[in-house]
């Protein structure tokens, strides 16, 4: 099989080749497609490749372009993960928020709001020329934020589109770890999860039959030992009966995060951008030594990953910084996709208990037919979510969830309508969407910051500006 990254000269490249070279996934992929709009970047991120340990029999051939088109022919799978405007346009996406007095991250907020304004439209471009040039393909969706960018590709691409991010699953084996719990190889029927990309809640952890969480939840100690609890209070989650993932952080304590980001020298984007400006022509000019520099700039960049939030002295867990994140994710969905047999795994797909139809409509008024039943009680049926899911050949089937509570509905809710207003804005050009989406997040909401906002990113990025004159597609 011929895989495809669109992006392929971003940094997280080195980990899925590695994972194909050897191990569980050796052998799916016949021949790799690098596909980069920056000829250096590949340059760079194909030195890593060549210089990465192995024998003989872990190469895996590749191939680097920067013409669309033709890294499409023949692809039998698709994994995207572009950021148009590079690690400079993360850096706008934060600063502009952070000058007006708000979170200052790159999928949060405002600061994700204007990230899929900008990345939309390249990804709906990717989508309508995989259906012209390799219309059996899937397409894994790496590219944030997942859960919007997922949203505006159905309507193209239908349930051959899938979102990944590795945060939910990464808290399930954390919590697990913690709480001593055995979970099956690929089984996820004892866990409960909902939510959307970045704002989900685990709420149930099986081991042997029995829900552990509670008890989990009562131990400061067992908390203590792991990412997500540690990020909040044990009075708090034991009150709210769930594990947040990581990115609630940035709700649930707001004004400390907003605190921890001002105190900090740089932005988390300006020390990244900073670092790959210095690392890329350094890459590519390393011979044998080229992995060597990636690897110790991969271990740095997730020791400062959600520093904000470890302001008083926490450190990541090992387990994490080892690496071996979201391609493990995308990779077992490849795996089970291909036919290579099911799996179960935490992904951004349609709410729905039934196979999506080929294609859809975005739009929040239009739910879909009664009939379909939500995986996740109370959120529209044709909403892209977050959720546990059995994926096979066929695609990717919501496992059914447990109703949120009304506060964590109300705020799904309130996110999900933010969601698809910026993929109206982005498909249609709509400026007033945009408007109203920057006034609707809960981060933000305000109509007065909310103007402020979109006049930042449109000077920051004037192909904002193109897109509401275009009316999008």
């Amino acid at each position: 099989m011929r895989l495809l990254i669109a992006g392929g000269g971003g940094f997280r490249v080195p980990l899925i080749y590695r994972a194909l070279a050897s191990g569980r996934f050796a052998g799916m992929v016949s021949d790799l497609v690098l596909y980069d709009v920056d000829p250096a970047r590949l340059e760079a991120v194909t030195a890593v490749l060549r210089s990465m340990p192995g024998g003989p029999g872990a190469r895996l051939p590749v191939h680097s372009t920067t013409d669309l088109p033709e890294a499409l022919d023949g692809a039998g799978m698709v994994f995207a993960a572009i950021r148009p405007g590079g690690t400079a346009g993360r850096v706008a996406d934060e600063k502009v928020a952070q000058d007006l007095g708000l979170l200052g991250q790159e999928t949060t907020g405002a600061g994700g709001i204007s990230y899929a304004l900008r990345t939309i439209p390249h990804m709906l471009r990717l989508a309508r020329l995989m259906r012209e040039h390799c219309p059996d393909a899937w397409l894994i969706n790496f590219t944030n934020p997942a859960g919007m960018v997922t949203e505006a590709l159905f309507p193209e691409l239908g349930r051959k589109v899938i979102g990944i991010c590795d945060s939910a699953g990464a808290l399930v084996q954390r919590a697990a770890r913690a709480a001593g719990a055995a979970l099956p190889e690929g089984r996820l029927d004892g866990v409960g999860y909902y939510g959307l990309n970045h704002l989900g809640w685990l709420y149930r952890l099986e081991s042997a039959g029995r829900d552990v969480l509670p008890e989990l939840l009562r131990d400061p100690r067992a908390l203590g030992s792991f990412e997500e609890g540690r990020l909040f209070p044990q009075p708090f989650l034991a009150g709210l009966g769930a594990l947040p993932n990581e990115y609630l952080y940035y709700y649930y304590r707001q004004d400390a995060a907003r605190t921890a980001m001002r105190a900090m020298a740089r932005t988390r984007g300006e020390t990244i951008h900073s670092q790959q400006q210095e690392l890329y022509p350094r890459l590519a000019a390393a011979g044998a030594d080229a992995f060597r520099l990636w690897e110790e700039a991969r271990r740095s960049r997730e020791e400062g990953y959600l520093a904000e939030a470890r302001h008083e002295g926490g450190q990541r867990d090992e387990a994490d910084l080892a690496g071996g994140g979201y391609e493990r994710v995308a990779l077992a969905a490849m795996h089970a996709l291909s036919g290579r047999g099911g799996t179960q795994l935490i992904l951004n797909t349609r709410n729905s208990l039934s196979r999506p139809a080929e294609t859809s409509t975005p739009e929040p008024a239009t739910a879909g037919p009664a009939a379909l039943e939500p995986a996740i009680p109370g959120l529209p049926a044709d909403a892209v979510v977050e959720v546990p899911c059995t994926v096979t050949a066929d695609g990717a089937l919501p496992l059914a969830q447990q109703a949120p509570p009304e506060p964590q509905l109300a705020l799904l809710r309130r996110v999900k309508e933010v969601e698809w207003l910026t993929v109206r804005a982005a498909t249609a050009g709509d400026r007033d969407a945009a408007l109203d989406a920057f006034t609707r997040h809960p981060l933000v909401d305000s109509r007065e910051l909310a103007a402020q906002l979109l006049a930042g990113y449109e000077r920051e990025f004037p192909e904002l500006r193109d897109l509401w004159r275009r009316g999008g597609r």
